[in-house]
């Protein structure tokens, strides 16, 4: 068991993020105007929406909301995979879900390492969408080859980040000083580089055969390429953008607009265009971006299906890649066919599509030990004992995700690959199985009934 003296790995991811949100800044002004712009939203949307602002409260998320952020980063081997997957468990990350995003068209396949009990995400819900570059897809193997070369020639952590995941292993954890340290030295992982190790023509070349392959295999490390706040109203923010100087992406991915949001809704700012010193030449580099997400409720493997069925609908009517000419028919198509999901909280509940959490009321500890009190949740839930509030969504989805890259790695870049979910392979170089998001959620929804249950009827 960690020491008394150990930093809670909560605390240290908790002190992680700041750092990482506070580099972004320095690195990307347009990250300050943004989260300024969602800190007003999110203020207004609270004075305005009451209903939000209790179930908010009840659920806690109202003080993680200013700390929420996820960022993403790309891999280009196993090693590395392996190795960050020890750096984030030091920070108490782990990794849940499974993405393949090659279907459209983007070589990588990826996890979200993030706390996985609703007590840690309440102290830091701090993320980071990790995804591995698939170097066999690369069609040229003269390119193939000297991708693998020039990954196999850096090392992307520092030698005293190495030494202290070492040591919070064996130790069981770190003081507070060794915690600093630690969230020192990690951060250089993330750091941006304006010098390539590359050549001009051989970006170009990796460029060539797509964008992203440049992006992970011309650099010494894996910059963070955007960090993402959680906004209470996505569609606000999408268009106050252009009057704060950003111009937004032309579609928001996800669900369309709901009265109760389901999953996950995002939506960016076009990637900027840096300077980079080739190993030859000047010139430049576009990766890095802004993002904002609004999140929903969590949806249960009935809901996910029922989701799937009717994205992949509205996709097959607009016959191609949801894109700024077709923005306006393809919103119309996405609203037209979630009219079959129930914009309901407790008509997705009735019929199993959502998790929730549920809470006792002060009406229900009054009634303990009553004789007339209910003993069924339902019963409870009808005579107003038990609140229940919907289980926020923490992880993200592909085709977003798909979206998300294609807009700042432009048209240009996309690329059709077969589909080959590879999962036993991204999970042999992680070195473990990846963790199933939607057992988590019933866990934690398990938890709240189990809590509700045994304060009211033991």
């Amino acid at each position: 068991m960690p020491s008394a003296v150990h930093v809670s790995p909560d605390e240290i991811r908790k002190g992680f993020s700041k750092a990482m949100s506070d580099m972004y800044r320095d690195e990307v002004p347009l990250y300050g105007a943004l989260m300024a712009l969602v800190a007003e939203t999110n203020s207004r949307v609270l004075n305005n929406d009451s209903d939000l602002a209790r179930q908010l409260r009840r659920t806690a998320e109202i003080d993680r909301l200013d700390m929420e952020r996820h960022g993403a980063i790309r891999l280009g081997t196993a090693e590395e995979l392996a190795t960050i997957s020890r750096l984030f468990a030091v920070m108490g990350m782990q990794p849940v879900g499974y993405y393949d995003l090659t279907p459209a068209g983007v070589p990588v396949h990826s996890t979200a390492f993030r706390a996985v009990h609703e007590r840690s995400l309440q102290t830091s819900p701090f993320r980071v969408f990790t995804s591995l570059l698939r170097l066999e897809l690369i069609e040229d193997l003269d390119l193939r080859a000297f991708a693998e070369s020039a990954l196999a020639k850096r090392s992307i952590f520092t030698p005293g980040a190495l030494a202290l995941i070492e040591q919070s292993e064996q130790d069981g954890g770190l003081n507070a000083q060794d915690a600093d340290e630690f969230i020192r030295q990690a951060l250089e992982t993330f750091r941006w580089h304006h010098t390539a190790t590359v050549t001009a023509a051989q970006y170009q070349q990796l460029s060539d055969q797509h964008r992203l392959i440049a992006d992970v295999v011309a650099f010494k490390g894996p910059h963070i390429n955007h960090l993402t706040p959680r906004t209470l109203d996505i569609d606000q923010v999408q268009a106050a953008m252009p009057g704060k100087g950003i111009t937004p992406k032309a579609v928001i991915e996800g669900p369309p607009r709901r009265r109760c949001p389901i999953l996950l809704r995002q939506t960016s700012f076009k990637a900027l265009d840096e300077p980079i010193a080739f190993t030859d030449a000047q010139g430049s580099h576009s990766a890095r971006f802004g993002e904002i997400e609004q999140r929903g409720v969590a949806l249960t493997p009935k809901g996910r299906a029922l989701y799937d069925q009717l994205l992949n609908a509205a996709r097959d009517a607009l016959g191609a890649f949801p894109n700024e000419g077709n923005a306006a028919r393809y919103v119309a198509l996405m609203e037209q066919h979630f009219q079959a999901f129930p914009d309901d909280h407790e008509q997705m509940r009735e019929q199993g599509l959502a998790y929730f959490r549920y809470f006792a009321t002060e009406q229900g500890l009054a009634a303990r030990g009553h004789a007339d009190q209910p003993q069924a949740l339902d019963a409870l839930i009808a005579a107003g004992h038990v609140a229940v509030e919907p289980l926020v969504y923490e992880d993200f989805l592909p085709v977003s995700a798909a979206g998300i890259f294609q807009s700042n790695l432009g048209d240009a870049a996309q690329s059709h690959y077969a589909a080959n979910s590879n999962r036993a392979q991204f999970e042999q170089a992680l070195g473990r199985e990846t963790i199933d998001e939607l057992k988590l959620y019933e866990a934690t929804q398990q938890r709240s009934i189990d809590e509700c249950l045994k304060t009211l009827l033991d």
